[in-house]
């Protein structure tokens, strides 16, 4: 009786790697075909002796294929369970193999950006551009390590479990596990971003809607200081104890809508943003239409 054939985990590694070339060969035809085939060949060559045999099976893997590129690696680890099958004499035809992989990749393919692009990849975004803004270089390397991280991590054991489970894995896609996954991480993401407009949308209105003469005894009188450095340091002291720096103290527009609502003009136009994209407006028409409002609120000394 021969021996079993069976994929190491060294095999299983090196199509984990090459499937993070899935796009590189992406065609309006049969979009990530090629990339498939690549990332399958190193076990191809493993569970298949003769040319025919590997010449059979890399074709197999031409076929049509299209999904979220991190979330091709489930596929990819069932498929490898399926072909290992098949090498060592397991009923396991064409169409079946064919049809895991079709079966597999609708459901997936919209997993992967609400997890990846709208929630994980603007989070560790928005925390690396953050510490970037503080004059800090490790934003852009956190966001480079732990974004790379995640993404090589996440498809190592998504393949490991599609490998493991084979088509038992199926399922957990039809049991509603990847609608609660994607619903969970829409949900953190909005939460996470929301709590970042205060932070990165910044609306400042200039005019000046009152004016109150202050007290003598309320702002600082430049003409009596010492000179030099004393009476810079004088200066410092009496602005921490509460003194005006003019004798008359203006309010603006925004300190009295910061006073009622603190952040509330950021977030009515971040609604106003999420209002016109809802309404198929185009994002580059939004992003001109700021543009044009900062510009002329300058000019006007509005903003």
């Amino acid at each position: 009786m021969s021996e079993k054939l069976q994929l190491t985990k060294n095999d299983r590694l090196k199509v984990a790697w090459r499937s993070t070339f899935l796009q590189g060969s992406w065609n309006y035809e049969r979009m990530q075909n090629g990339g498939f085939a690549y990332a399958m060949m190193p076990a191809l060559r493993k569970l298949y002796k003769t040319k025919e045999e590997k010449t059979a099976a890399l074709k197999r893997h031409l076929e049509f294929f299209n999904t979220h590129p991190y979330l091709a690696s489930p596929v990819l680890g069932v498929t490898l369970a399926f072909e290992e099958e098949r090498a060592n004499g397991a009923p396991v035809d064409n169409v079946a193999i064919q049809g895991i992989k079709v079966g597999m990749m609708g459901p997936l393919a919209g997993v992967g950006d609400p997890v990846f692009w709208f929630t994980v990849r603007p989070m560790l975004g928005a925390l690396g551009a953050t510490l970037a803004l503080g004059g800090s270089i490790t934003g852009p390397i956190l966001f480079f390590v732990v974004w790379n991280l995640i993404r090589l991590s996440f498809m190592w054991y998504t393949q490991e479990l599609g490998y493991k489970q084979g088509s038992k894995i199926t399922d957990d896609l039809s049991g509603g596990l990847l609608q609660d996954i994607t619903k969970g991480a829409s949900i953190l993401g909005i939460f996470v971003l929301a709590a970042l407009i205060q932070r990165w949308v910044t609306i400042d209105f200039k005019p000046v809607i009152s004016k109150t003469d202050l007290s003598s005894d309320q702002y600082i009188h430049w003409n009596k200081l010492p000179n030099g450095f004393k009476g810079i340091q004088e200066a410092f002291m009496q602005a921490e104890s509460g003194k005006s720096f003019t004798p008359v103290q203006e309010a603006t527009l925004q300190e009295n809508l910061d006073r009622l609502i603190p952040g509330l003009a950021p977030l009515l136009l971040t609604f106003l943003c999420m209002w016109l994209l809802k309404k198929k407006v185009s994002p580059i028409i939004i992003i001109l239409a700021l543009f044009a409002v900062g510009i002329g609120g300058r000019v006007t000394a509005l903003l």
